[in-house]
């Protein structure tokens, strides 16, 4: 008898691990990715953001910076710990189908009622009260019939790996930030050296100025114009110096550091944009890119919820047993085998009335399962509209800077020649005034056209995936 129920038990044991999965394997959501970018003609494999940003990146003080940024970042110290959180989950998961086992020791007084029903029995022993002494093992299992379980593994498994792409978009993002930061303060730089080169040039106009009035060939009007352009000239140094300021306390903060100065030695105008800038196809944005990635992982973990949800309407299969020793006296606590007890039960137990909610989280798993399609499909039209802006930023840019090269070279020669013109009495202040003025203007826009191209050239890296 023992030997049969012995068989039926392993019997169910044999039919729960080969039963069916009601969870469906994952398919990737149809995407209609188109060829290439619209901005490129030709496309190839190759992709920039294969490149380390050790390697993309040439600039050592930039270098130092990213690494530094790596290392001691808040935001990315938090991915990591999110990633050991995740692990533990995953840890935890992977003993799912193993049963729960609990060790109880337990002693207890009992005085019943002498009026009661064990008040009785326990009269008929000869004796107003009993103890009752236990040492046990309580064993639970659930058998995974409809692959509840095991979906449930996979879900903590795919956690944990889109923690991994959580890491890897923050790092993505800090390196671009650092890099931007970086260049804008190269730009600021040279505006900053722009500016006092431009104020010595407007305060030598004034002292031309106050000469000619001296000399009864010019008026008040004239050197008071003069100075207040050397005046506007002037309040761009403060304000250049506040916003170097907060950029270097920007980067100190990206790098996990208290403000601080920076030390660079490189010029904005030394870096030079790669020439080679390829992008790939835009099929590659999904493999590339951590927040596609982790995207489409959340469709893979809404999958497994709505197995979860369907496998919770079906029977659920648990088998719990009970054993160890018992005795009502100390004495015999430890008699073997008088003081032996073993109980072990199965059950099967269907969900039948229960307010339609076994159905409801069943039918809001598909619409939450839809809702990560649609974020996983705006994620890769994201992804490829950045590198199509990248790339138009970039190619307009480089036509921007050949005009504003050409014009920072135009108006150097008109600042020049109104100033010898002015000394020679066949042009007035207001003509060098403007010169001067347009000049500067023309230098500062080059130098931010530059800075520019190098942040879209930034920009470019890290909407193909690139920095991680």
């Amino acid at each position: 008898m023992k030997t049969k129920k012995a068989v039926y038990f392993l019997a169910i044991i044999g039919i729960s691990f080969f039963a069916c999965n009601v969870t469906k394997p994952y398919q990737r959501p149809a995407l209609n990715l188109p060829q290439q970018y619209k901005e490129v003609v030709y496309s190839d494999t190759a992709n920039i953001a294969n490149l380390s940003w050790e390697y993309f990146f040439t600039d050592t003080t930039l270098k130092s910076l990213i690494r530094k940024g790596i290392d001691y970042n808040f935001d990315l110290q938090t991915a990591v710990k999110r990633i050991e959180i995740a692990k533990q989950q995953l840890l935890q998961s992977k003993n799912l189908l193993l049963p729960t086992i609990n060790g109880t020791i337990s002693g207890q007084y009992n005085r019943p009622s002498e009026n009661s029903l064990n008040g009785s029995f326990a009269g008929l022993t000869g004796s107003k009260d009993y103890e009752d002494y236990m040492v046990g093992l309580n064993l639970s299992w659930e058998a995974d019939i409809w692959g509840k379980l095991r979906s449930r593994k996979k879900e903590a498994l795919l956690a944990y790996l889109r923690t991994y792409e959580a890491k890897k978009m923050v790092q993505t993002q800090l390196v671009a930030a650092i890099a931007n930061g970086y260049y804008n303060l190269l730009m600021l730089d040279e505006q900053l050296h722009i500016a006092d080169s431009s104020l010595a040039l407007a305060k030598n106009t004034l002292r031309q100025t106050q000469l000619l009035k001296d000399a009864g060939e010019s008026t008040s009007l004239s050197v008071e114009q003069t100075k207040a352009q050397m005046e506007s000239v002037a309040l761009l140094l403060p304000q250049l110096q506040e916003k170097l300021a907060l950029q270097e306390n920007a980067l100190s903060q990206l790098t996990g550091q208290f403000p601080q100065s920076i030390e660079r030695h490189a010029q904005l105008s030394s870096i030079q944009i790669p020439a080679q800038l390829t992008v790939g196809i835009p099929a590659a944005v999904v493999s590339h890119r951590p927040d596609v990635r982790a995207a489409e992982m959340d469709v893979e973990i809404a999958n497994q919820k709505v197995g979860i949800a369907q496998a919770n309407m079906y029977p659920n299969l648990n088998i719990t047993a009970n054993g160890g020793l018992e005795s009502l006296k100390t004495s015999n606590w430890l008699n073997i085998p008088g003081s032996l007890f073993g109980i072990v039960s199965g059950s099967l137990v269907q969900p039948l009335l229960n307010q339609r909610s076994l159905k409801t989280d069943y039918e809001v798993a598909k619409i939450q399962r839809e809702q990560a399609v649609i974020k996983f499909r705006q994620s890769v039209v994201v992804a490829v509209t950045d590198v199509s802006n990248a790339l138009v930023q970039l190619e307009k840019l480089d036509e921007q800077e050949k005009i504003a090269s050409s014009q920072v070279a135009t108006l150097a020669q008109a600042t020049n020649n109104a100033s010898l013109l002015y000394k020679s009495g066949m042009a007035n202040y207001l003509e060098v005034i403007t010169a001067q003025n347009n000049s500067l203007q023309s230098q500062l826009n080059l130098v931010s056209n530059h800075c520019q191209q190098l942040i879209a050239t930034v920009s470019l890296y890290s909407s193909v995936g690139g920095g991680w």
